[in-house]
């Protein structure tokens, strides 16, 4: 059952639709504000149209989320589609910011180069948006070290030409809600690909990756950590788990490991998934872990189906 405090917070985003831009990121002027709950209840974008929502769990807001819609390369002739960003931060701000204000802009530069999107524009561009992080952190972290310790999860969904890409890294996920008209049902589909320790899949992955460390994943407290210390096992930054040069002083103790190593301990190369829209694809949902902790797959495509239009819907918590 889904709970009804729950359900009047993400029943936000599903309003009558007003006029809508081509670009909106979480917090900005065009959405509205109810208390901890930021909210945008309807706008458009070149395939159709979104909602969004952010629900701020921390005292400092970690997260950003991005929408962008047109040109996805520097020609105006295309090609055109929708560009949505899911940024779960971890330590601080700084990762998911950095991502959110430059990510896309070399979505853009690779797919103009390429001329086309592809699965390796956007792998090229999420190398290198963590390469420039690293790079800052490398700068700054004689000054402000705990800036090594900060990462973000990032999740990207990307429509052109009648393709849907996928991207992600990190355990924040998009789930489609297609039409089974068999069983007159939407049925939800989950797209992306979590790396999170917690499954066994990826422990593996991980063990495979650094045989020669036994305590690659650690079981404490019931929870299975990454050398005992974070849940996932890709994402942007976390520049500690990527570079030795980063694990010693000015860091804190408690984010340094005991080993040196070689190999980075944590990947940014994102899981790509391809595929064709069909007319049964009725809706995704785009969100960071805090809600499928709360709902499964199919209740938060059972909310979404419950609203009498169709929409492309990002929640962001």
């Amino acid at each position: 059952m889904v709970s009804r405090s729950l359900k009047r917070i993400a029943s936000r985003c599903w309003r009558p639709s007003f006029d809508g831009e081509n670009s909106c990121k979480a917090g900005d002027a065009n959405g509205r504000v109810d208390g901890l709950l930021w909210y945008k209840d309807s706008g458009e974008h070149y395939t159709g149209k979104f909602s969004m929502a952010v629900i701020q769990a921390n005292n400092l807001l970690e997260d950003h989320s991005q929408l962008e819609s047109g040109p996805l390369s520097s020609f105006q002739s295309g090609p055109y589609g929708t560009f949505v960003g899911i940024y779960d931060g971890h330590g601080g701000p700084e990762a998911a910011r950095f991502i959110n204000e430059h990510l896309f802009d070399y979505i853009k530069k690779f797919t103009t180069e390429n001329h086309g999107m592809s699965a390796e524009v956007i792998n090229k561009a999420f190398l290198a948006t963590e390469e420039d992080f690293l790079t800052l952190v490398k700068k700054q972290w004689l000054s402000k070290p705990l800036i090594a310790s900060v990462g973000s999860c990032c999740l990207v969904g990307i429509v052109c030409s009648g393709l849907l890409y996928v991207a992600n890294v990190g355990d924040s996920r998009v789930v489609l809600g297609r039409l089974e008209k068999a069983f007159k049902e939407v049925k939800a589909i989950q797209l992306s690909t979590e790396h999170n320790v917690r499954c066994e899949s990826v422990r593996k992955e991980l063990q495979s990756l650094h045989p020669d460390d036994p305590k690659i994943v650690v079981l404490r407290h019931k929870v299975w950590r990454v050398k005992g210390i974070i849940q996932i096992a890709r994402s942007i930054g976390d520049a500690y788990l990527k570079k030795d040069e980063f694990n010693k002083e000015p860091l804190l103790p408690r984010f340094r490991v005991s080993e040196p190593f070689e190999k980075p301990i944590l990947q940014a190369k994102p899981s790509i998934l391809v595929q064709k829209l069909s007319p049964k694809d009725r809706f995704l949902i785009f969100a960071s872990d805090g809600l499928w902790e709360l709902l499964s797959n199919q209740d938060a495509v059972n909310i979404v189906n419950a609203c009498p239009r169709t929409v492309r819907v990002l929640l962001e918590n």
